[in-house]
């Protein structure tokens, strides 16, 4: 399995928990009003937003807070102050490599809370840069294995111009060049299938394998970070090795 895997994996496992604590609802209006604002307001023409709009009902999102989400994005609402969307590069301890996704109203709230984090967890804040050369933006994709026929999602996606197709017990993942999102979200959407994740991710050139309890304390310090209502996600070149996994699956 694939790092990116592992970690769509753990992903799948705290997403039942956001839903728990309610954050998932504000992650995925935020990411419906970015979108929007990147491609417009129309699904068929944008396929961020359509996918945005796919995962909000595959979590059971309210159709209004859908359509608020749409309308705050084209501007035909005021609702809130504006948001937008940055990335803050960072450090983990082992010199782990940390790219942090955020969706904001105000930078400077969130710079402070991602700062406390680093500082008590032994990280710290990287100027703009010193971290972002170690990680190569990718389309990413990744839905349950279960129903599908591996040979036909191969053959799906290579013709759509992914690079490669990972299977493994649980799930399939499809990775990609950048230029190639559309046309594989277009395919997958074609035969029904909706990704549980999909977007333009930072994956690491060089993951970095850590002890198992070095493992387990960077991905407690990750984990805050995404409890931060402002992280929509953490990208880090944190190998995660079937060992470790087993290890954070028992935590």
């Amino acid at each position: 399995m694939s790092g990116h895997s592992h970690w769509a994996t753990i992903r799948r496992k705290k997403g039942a928990q956001d839903a728990k604590r309610g954050q998932i609802f504000t992650r995925l209006a935020r990411e419906i009003v970015i979108a929007v604002r990147e491609g417009g307001g129309d699904p068929s023409a944008n396929v961020r937003l359509q996918l945005a709009i796919e995962r909000a009902r595959a979590q059971n999102m309210p159709k209004d807070n859908i359509e608020r989400a749409v309308r705050r994005g084209t501007g035909d609402t005021k609702e809130g102050a504006a948001l937008e969307e940055v990335i803050y590069e960072g450090y983990a301890p082992h010199g782990i490599a940390l790219m942090i996704s955020c969706v904001t109203d105000n930078r400077n709230r969130t710079i402070a809370e991602i700062r406390h984090i680093l500082n008590r967890s032994g990280g710290s804040m990287a100027e703009l840069g010193a971290v972002s050369w170690q990680f190569k933006r990718t389309a990413v994709f990744s839905f349950p294995s279960e129903g599908h026929d591996q040979d036909a999602i191969f053959e799906l996606a290579v013709e759509a111009g992914a690079d490669d197709v990972t299977f493994d017990a649980e799930s399939i993942e499809i990775v990609g060049p950048v230029e190639s999102f559309k046309d594989i979200s277009v395919a997958l959407h074609a035969t029904k299938i909706t990704p549980e994740e999909a977007g333009l991710k930072m994956v690491p050139d060089n993951p970095i394998e850590l002890s198992i309890d070095d493992t387990l304390k960077v991905y407690k310090m990750i984990e805050n970070l995404e409890d931060l209502d402002d992280v929509q996600e953490v990208f880090s070149n944190l190998d995660i090795t079937d060992e470790s996994l087993a290890a954070l699956e028992a935590a």
